[in-house]
């Protein structure tokens, strides 16, 4: 597999969760073993955050990137509930 695929690859968790997908590679310079990979995690449209796993947390690599830990899902967000007070006439 060449860099260029792995790059975008659709990443899962142990689970088989989609947790996000690989943004970014980090070598060792000397042996040019992969250190850590880079997820961006889709939050909603406008959102990203980014992940950093080490090279000894991927189980598997091949058409999807397998983790082999669990990454635990963000807690819904709070919904705040307004009152709306119509006027009398």
């Amino acid at each position: 597999m060449q860099i260029k695929e792995f790059l975008g690859s659709v990443v899962l968790d142990k689970n088989a969760y989609e947790v996000g997908k690989v943004e970014n590679l980090d070598f060792d310079p000397e042996t040019g073993k992969i250190e850590k990979i880079t997820l961006t995690l889709q939050k909603n449209i406008f959102s990203k955050d980014e992940l950093e796993i080490s090279f000894e947390d991927i189980a598997t690599i091949g058409a999807y990137v397998i983790l082999n830990k669990e990454i635990p899902k963000e807690s819904p967000e709070k919904t705040v509930e307004v009152e709306i007070e119509e006027d009398e006439e």
